[in-house]
């Protein structure tokens, strides 16, 4: 299909065809941005959160069974029978122009808006899939990440939780997402590296210290396993964690063994190897998600 003949399908068309290549879409309005939230899903003025609690594949589930297209990339799919639905209808009868989800499609945009970026990625990232844009061009990889804003002067990688615009198929071959753009998400520790942050965690309930189902010896090891897992990782530092924490949190989530020392043992791990705490915060939490937990 060639971005000649999507250029020519109104949106919806243009959606429905995304869809079946398996690209989550939603609609765009005037200015390039998503439809606003239904009432029902209006923000809390004193909260800021969405009234519905959001839809479950956001950052933190909620009851959202709202049909419109609410919660911007939450709410994207590829089920035809969503798209082309009447809760829909309204928002195409205004959409401009249409989007996808790069993360529900396993796919990672790095967005580069100026020469100045240009130059930088044909010096230093791997060749892939090229999209040109208004302003520069999207580099597409395989492989899904954690969306970060500004990771260089007019560099953006959108991926999980992020939207990008439908520019076209583009150019290239689609390659694998490589170790330097994940490293890109991570914060740097200074050359004077400070003590890890602590940050507050829930714990739980500890059941006077014993693990229903093993010994508090085993934890310890698991725990220190853990650790040495994470501080081992050669490459892919962000993977690492989460399928850690993912490791961890499977065998000892739901049985009442976990503690808050523990947590901050991992955390700890992760942030000597130069995590900041906000992803560790959001690798614990999106495994904890990924669990139901």
């Amino acid at each position: 299909m060639t971005s000649t003949h999507l250029a020519t399908l109104p949106p919806l068309r243009t959606a429905l065809e995304l869809a079946a290549a398996g690209l989550p879409v939603l609609p765009l309005r005037r200015g390039k941005v998503p439809f606003g939230n239904c009432r029902t899903c209006a923000k809390d003025a004193r909260t800021g959160r969405a009234v519905c609690g959001g839809r479950p594949n956001m950052k933190e589930a909620g009851p959202c069974q709202c049909p419109g297209p609410c919660h911007a990339w939450a709410a994207t799919t590829t089920d035809p029978s969503v798209i082309a639905s009447p809760a829909w209808a309204s928002a195409w009868r205004e959409a401009v122009t249409v989007a996808y989800h790069p993360g529900g499609a396993g796919l990672t945009v790095v967005d580069l808006d100026d020469t100045a970026a240009l130059a930088w990625a044909r010096q230093t990232l791997p060749a892939t899939r090229i999209v040109p844009t208004t302003r520069g061009e999207h580099w597409i990889y395989q492989g899904a990440m954690r969306s970060v804003n500004a990771v260089r002067d007019g560099v953006d990688i959108k991926s999980t939780m992020a939207y990008a615009r439908w520019l076209g198929p583009g150019t290239g071959t689609i390659t694998a997402l490589p170790d330097i753009v994940r490293a890109l998400a991570v914060k740097k520790p200074s050359t004077g590296r400070s003590a890890p942050q602590s940050i507050a965690m829930p714990a739980w309930a500890a059941g006077e210290g014993v693990c229903p189902h093993r010994t508090p010896a085993y934890l310890d090891r698991g725990i220190a396993m853990a650790e040495q897992r994470i501080t081992e990782a050669r490459s892919a530092v962000h993977t690492t964690v989460y399928r850690t924490f993912l490791a961890v949190l499977s065998t000892h989530g739901r049985c009442g063994c976990l503690t808050e020392a523990h947590i901050t043992r991992l955390f700890t791990a992760a942030q000597a190897k130069g995590e900041s705490p906000r992803h560790c915060t959001d690798a614990w939490t999106n495994a904890r998600t990924t669990l139901g937990l």
